[in-house]
């Protein structure tokens, strides 16, 4: 898995991208209440705004990591908001996407590099 400084996870997968936040952000939001997602067959450039995760403490947004098309997304965690916080780093992924490149993911940080990161 890799790391961005948002606080977001990326996994390959089959040569998909799945993206999610990490319990670093998950904690930090509090309780999620709300999730909103990109629809499937959308183009999106690397660092534009994506998706919104609101909680009880704040709303956040989520960018897109690499330049891609979004292939599909996470119904469970649109309604179901609360498996955010349950489970981050599996059932409560964001999307997947088919990145047209995947160089870019050689930028983000591995997971020891993350841990001392959020310090």
């Amino acid at each position: 898995m890799k790391y961005t400084e948002e606080h977001e996870w990326l996994r390959e997968e089959d040569g998909l991208i799945v993206v999610g936040i990490t319990e670093h952000a998950s904690e930090q939001l509090g309780d999620v209440v709300f999730v909103d997602l990109p629809e499937e067959g959308t183009e999106v450039t690397k660092d534009e705004e994506i998706c919104v995760i609101e909680s009880v403490k704040a709303a956040s947004d989520i960018l897109a990591p690499l330049d891609g098309e979004i292939v599909e997304v996470n119904q469970l965690i649109v309604d179901e908001p609360s498996k955010v916080n349950d489970d981050p780093l599996g059932d409560a992924w964001f999307f997947k996407m088919k990145p047209s490149d995947l160089s870019p993911m050689e930028d983000y940080m591995d997971e020891a590099a993350y841990k001392k990161f959020v310090g």
